[in-house]
């Protein structure tokens, strides 16, 4: 029976049910196999083909749907089984105009009297192949057959469009494997200027016409039948394929159907006369019925016009004399002389023998195989990916693969973008607007110090670019060696702004930013299943993860830690903790890279011998900066040639009046008029005080025509202050910012400076006065940069506070030259022209001098941890320590071995350490070197439950025994009916040290105290008659302790905030700076963190568990609770979370899918780079969150390692 033609497109009109599903083989540019299913229907089989037509950039494709007949053909044809993995949604098709391609040809169909088995395609000569044929596909194969003209009319073809498709899988048996006869191979591939388009058939048709598909005279059973008839055709033994020449020919296939040149060949193919002059033959007319393959397409038919060309290859001598020499290597397929093509096959009986039953059980029947198709595979479905999507991540996954290969290799050969991606070079193009990196991070990263993974110190001046080399050193760490790593920081805002910049890299590059500062940071860090964390962390909150890997034993898996200003590791007790947590590192993990950087050091060789580091260095700054020094009116530029050191520039021309000079005597309003308002300028001051002071003084004396400069965003900038204030504004920045002047130091909210650095970026402020810790935090580069005077505080400068203060001069891609200008009296000349000659500072251990945050928290660490437990091992760790590099300048009276036994007892006397081995004091310090006995080097130690307590909690060991006490008495009657008790024991006792009351507000705050609030100043020691008397100035005889009073009025301070939560009226109420009262509530935050880890390791402080892990985090945020979610997110503080809020953005999984620019019009004030920078970090936070929760949940249904079965089961096998 005749079967009809079931080509057919979808279009974006039909209905999801009529659209077809489409399954690709490979990708790339070229032709792809096609299985589809209509809604339910029965399978249609086709080809999709694009390229790229006339040099165009986006792929135009075709596609066409087979008949069952031509789907038989290709099905028997094309080997290989198409796995799940294969699955994927197509492309669609772009829409085509009117004026697309359209085509009229004739179609010739021969019928031939016998499809043969032994009808092959023979393979090319080796002359013919190609070197880039090496990988093509098996030749398809076809009898010769007879050929009928049929006109086909020009059909305009709509684009297909698999957007709401379902594909299903199609077995195809595999060729050329020993198992197969009578395969038809065919080629069916269309080209962009061809598009072939026939008669729809309605969804409600059967498209296999009137008969049952599955019936026993269907067409399936007529394909078994014809399969079993060609199972039966005899072989010829006198011509066999050697496996040769059959890869040859199977790579010619594979280039023919991949290679878009063959393309062309299909459109200069001729129409009938062209195709029965090389046939020999006239056209014959047939029957429907007469051959199964009546319906073969007529693009199928560019394929037989093919075989006649192809087969001239056959008469090659030289594949004949292989062919007869390779007798013992035979196939399903024979090869057949030049003129098999042309006439009906001739089949020899003497030359060929009947094949066993068995080369017909090794093969499972097609009819089988389409059945099973048929009947199970049409309801399979998949889900629908975008192609551009999928190639790039593709094209992603090849590269980071590529890069693993080179670093494990250690080849120079580094890939896209040293060892990275190049979707890592486009990132840095399109956030931060990097191009290209300067010649020095060039040769920074391609070290060999670096390609071996050696640890490194680079130095370079500020603003030289030294983050940018440790961010691409952490992302080959994250992506390529698919490891952990850790970035530390010195402050908290520094942390937080990194934590904004590289949200985007994570979202985008498929790793965590996650981060440790203040009180946010989870102990051990979570441990992920694929994606890798970059940790970013402050000093103390990077030592604690640190101890946190090493006792659960992952240290390993972090594989880069970066230090930032490195030159820290000499500053106190935060320089002590630096020191600890990377000689941890060193002693712990021979795999962890450490790589420091920093613009002041000066005696490095102590610190490479400490890290066992390589050391690189450049004088290399973006823009040139001029040094200058300012006398009176005088200014001198610095000069290392001149004698004293500098030579005179000019004299300051600047007329002043009398009252001018009596308010400005230094003449700062004349130097900073030089450059503003068009450029920027700082001015770093002594103390905040005359921060203030000099930003009221500019901005009196200047000129009103400084007012119009930008004076509407000006107007908004002093809006915004006050909406993120309460409607409060700082009178003096109230007076300063209309001119476009403001001071910046700690006194200040977080808010308030994140604003003020916002405006002073973007050009609104053009002049900032501030303190020194503006050079040491965040980057705020300007165009001149004057030092009021040489002193920070009441102390003269050092120099590495004066590299760092001028090293802000200049901004890169602005500014041509930098300018600095440092103004003195005559009585400091000597010691300035010392300050600008003189090397920096050297960096000296801290680790001993502080004693309880130093020597005797590290001592406690690594008992605890079990690094080293015994005296000997103690003494080896403390050699290794930066400590124990320079012994031999810091230490002049002991040893490091009298140090080493007197820090042990420190802490054995205090009951943190044990003795597993009597220690007596005589046998001990009689050793003043190493060179004690074997038996001393083997006393060993163990840490005690409140020691491990001290060392989880991070508790300075000053304070621990007091802590405890301070909470053992606390049980005996916590108040709860409010939360001043709780926030009095987590009230930093460092910070009230430092305290001063005021004993009125004093007072008056103790007053309005309830009945239950005041029995807990009872509790702790402090008496209202106390307190009275101290308001009244009266004498005291009885001593109470000054660090409970202290610590008592910081807890009233607290308490307040957290009632009213406005940082102002607090600041009002207790006569308090501002931003101290902030700076106390995150010190709160810390300790009270601290002290909730102190408790979870003594049962008996179990009931503060609870309490304190509520209490963090209000102290953290100290905002409504409705608030608390926006303000995880890295760079929204409480004003910026009350604008969100209100907009309506209420949740993180708001943020995480808002759009940047909605929120940009949504929001006053806030950039599309701060919009991008919330968006990513929201959707980082959001990504954490999912992933802990798919841990916890897999962590739940995996089988227990200590489950019953599996450890009989392990110890059997052991």
């Amino acid at each position: 029976m005749r079967l009809r033609s079931i080509f057919r497109f979808s279009t974006p009109t039909r209905s999801p049910r009529r659209q077809l599903g489409t399954l690709t083989i490979g990708q790339g540019e070229g032709s792809y196999a096609c299985a589809s299913a209509s809604g339910s229907r029965a399978p249609i089989i086709g080809w999709w083909s694009f390229s790229k037509v006339d040099g165009d950039a986006s792929p135009v494709s075709t596609c066409c749907y087979l008949s069952p007949v031509a789907a038989l053909t290709f099905l028997l044809g094309f080997g290989g089984w198409v796995t799940g993995d294969d699955v994927r949604g197509g492309p669609s098709a772009p829409a085509m105009d009117d004026g697309g391609s359209r085509i009229r040809r004739r179609v010739s169909v021969r019928k031939r009297n016998r499809f043969s088995t032994e009808s092959v395609l023979a393979a090319p000569t080796a002359a013919e192949l190609k070197p880039g044929d090496e990988k093509e596909e098996e030749e398809m194969v076809a009898g010769s057959r007879r050929r009928k003209t049929v006109d086909v009319q020009p059909v305009e073809v709509q684009p297909h469009h698999p957007s709401n498709s379902s594909a299903f899988l199609v077995p195809f048996p595999t060729l050329g494997n020993g198992n197969s006869s009578g395969n038809l191979l065919m080629k069916l591939e269309l080209t962009t200027d061809l598009l072939f388009s026939f008669q729809n058939i309605d969804s409600e048709e059967d498209m296999f016409g009137d008969y049952d598909s599955f019936a026993e005279n269907s067409f399936l059973a007529q394909v078994d039948d014809l399969e079993q008839k060609y199972l039966q055709i005899p072989e010829q033994e006198e011509h066999t394929t050697d496996h040769a020449t059959e890869d040859l020919c199977s790579e010619s296939i594979k280039h023919s159907i991949l290679s878009s040149n063959t393309v062309g060949d299909f459109t200069g193919l001729k129409t009938d006369e062209h195709t029965k002059n090389q046939s020999g033959h006239e056209d014959v007319s047939t029957e429907p019925e007469a051959d199964l393959l009546y319906d073969v397409p007529s693009s199928q038919m560019l394929f037989f016009e093919n075989l006649h060309n192809s087969s001239a290859n056959l008469g090659d001598p030289s594949l004949k004399e292989r062919d007869r020499s390779s007798s013992s290597h035979k196939t399903v397929n024979e090869e057949l002389p030049i003129n098999s093509i042309e006439e009906p096959q001739q089949i020899d009986d003497s030359s060929s023998k009947v094949r066993t039953s068995s080369d017909g059980n090794r093969r499972q029947s097609l009819k089988d195989h389409l059945k099973s198709a048929m009947a199970g595979n049409a309801r399979a479905q998949t889900s629908v990916f975008s192609r551009t999507k999928q190639l790039k991540e593709t094209l992603l996954s090849e590269e980071m693969n590529v890069a693993k290969k080179t670093i494990a290799s250690s080849s120079d050969d580094l890939g896209p973008f040293y060892s990275l991606p190049s979707k890592v070079r486009d990132l840095y193009a399109q956030f931060r607007g990097i191009e290209k990196l300067y010649e020095w991070q060039h040769t920074c990263l391609t070290l060999k110090s670096v390609q071996e993974r050696k640890n490194l110190i680079y130095s370079l001046p500020t603003s030289g670019g030294k983050t940018l080399v440790a961010e691409i050193l952490m992302l080959q760490e994250l992506l390529c060696r698919r490891k952990d790593a850790l970035m530390i920081l010195p402050y908290v805002a520094i942390v937080q702004e990194k934590i904004a910049g590289l949200s985007s890299f994570g979202i985008e590059l498929g790793f965590f930013v996650e981060e440790y500062a203040g009180s946010k940071g989870k102990f051990p860090p979570i441990k992920r299943r694929e994606k890798k964390s970059l940790y970013i962390a402050t000093i103390e909150k990077g030592h604690s993860l640190v101890n946190s890997l090493i006792e659960t034993g992952r240290i390993g898996s972090l594989g880069l830690v970066v230090v930032d200003e490195l030159h820290m590791i000499g500053e106190g007790s935060r320089g002590a903790t630096l020191e600890m947590t990377l000689a941890k590192i060193l002693y712990t993990s021979k795999t962890t890279q450490i790589v420091g950087m920093s613009a002041t050091l000066n005696n490095v060789e102590d610190l490479q011998a400490f890290l066992r580091a390589e050391y690189y260095s450049s004088r290399f700054r973006p823009v040139e900066l001029k040094e200058y020094l300012k006398i009176n009116d005088t200014i001198y530029e610095v000069d290392s040639k001149a004698e004293n050191g500098m030579t005179f520039s000019r004299l300051l021309n600047y007329k002043y009046s009398d009252a001018l000079k009596k308010l400005d005597p230094d003449h700062l309003v004349a130097l900073v008029t030089e450059v503003i308002p068009n450029h920027s300028c700082l001015v770093f001051c002594p103390t905040k005080k005359n921060c203030e002071n000099v930003a009221e003084m500019i901005s009196k004396i200047l000129s009103k025509e400084y007012l119009k400069h930008r004076e509407k965003e000006k107007h908004e900038l002093l809006k915004n202050l006050k909406a993120i204030s309460g409607g409060n504004l700082c009178p003096v920045l109230k007076h300063t910012i209309p001119f476009g002047v403001a001071y910046h130091h700690s006194g200040l909210t977080s808010d308030e400076r994140k604003l003020l650095e916002e405006a002073h970026s973007a050009g609104v402020l053009c002049l900032l006065t501030c303190t020194s810790t503006l050079a040491a935090g965040v980057n705020l580069p300007a165009r001149r940069v004057i030092l009021r005077a040489p002193y920070v505080a009441k102390e003269f400068l050092k120099r590495n506070q004066y590299k760092q203060m001028i090293g802000r001069a200049g901004r890169a891609g602005i500014d041509s030259v930098g300018e600095s200008i440092l103004i003195f009296q005559e009585k400091d000349k000597q010691q300035v022209l010392e300050l600008i000659s003189r090397p920096l500072e050297n960096c000296y251990s801290h680790l001993v001098q502080e004693f309880t945050k130093g020597i005797q928290t590290l001592f406690l660490s690594l008992i605890g941890l079990k690094i080293a437990t015994t005296l000997g091992d103690i003494y080896h760790f403390m050699s290794g320590t930066f400590f124990g590099v320079q012994q031999k300048i810091l230490l002049k009276e002991k040893s490091l071995w009298e140090i080493t036994v007197e820090s042990l007892r420190y802490l054995t006397e205090k009951g943190l350490l044990q003795k597993d081995t009597v220690l007596t004091e005589k046998g001990l310090l009689q050793k003043d070197t190493v060179q004690g006995s074997e038996e001393e080097f083997q006393y060993s130690f163990r840490i005690t439950k409140l020691g491990r307590a001290s060392f989880k909690g991070t508790i300075d060991l000053a304070y621990c025994d007091i802590l405890y006490r301070d909470l053992k008495k606390g049980l005996e009657g916590l108040v709860l009916e409010s939360l001043l008790h709780l926030i009095y024991l987590t009230t930093p006792y460092d910070m009230a040290s430092q305290c001063d009351p005021d004993w009125m507000v004093y007072f008056r705050q103790f007053s309005q105290l309830s009945p239950a609030e005041q029995n807990v100043a009872t509790l702790v020691g402090v008496s209202e008659n106390f307190i009275g008397k101290k308001a009244s100035g009266q004498a005291i005889k009885k001593k109470v302790d000054k660090t409970i009073v202290n610590r008592l009025y910081l807890s009233f301070v607290l308490y307040s905030l957290l009632k009213e939560t406005s940082v102002w009226r607090v600041s009002e109420k207790f006569n308090m700076p501002r931003g101290y009262i902030q700076n106390l509530l995150s010190g709160a935050a810390a300790f009270s963190s601290c002290v909730l880890h102190f408790c979870e390791e003594l049962e008996e402080f179990w009931v503060y568990r609870a309490l304190l892990v509520e209490l963090t985090k209000k102290l953290t945020y100290c905002v409504k609770a409705e608030l608390i979610p926006l303000m995880e997110v890295a760079g929204v503080l409480e004003g910026r979370a009350k604008q969100l809020y209100n907009a309506g953005y209420k949740s993180l999984a708001h943020l995480a899918n808002a759009d940047p620019e909605v929120l940009i019009r949504t929001i006053d004030h806030l950039s599309r780079r701060q919009a991008k920078q919330i968006v990513s970090s929201a959707k980082m936070l959001l990504h954490e969150k999912a992933e802990a929760l798919q841990e916890e949940a897999e962590e739940l249904l995996r089988l227990p390692s200590d489950f019953p079965g599996t450890m009989a089961s392990s110890t059997e096998k052991a």
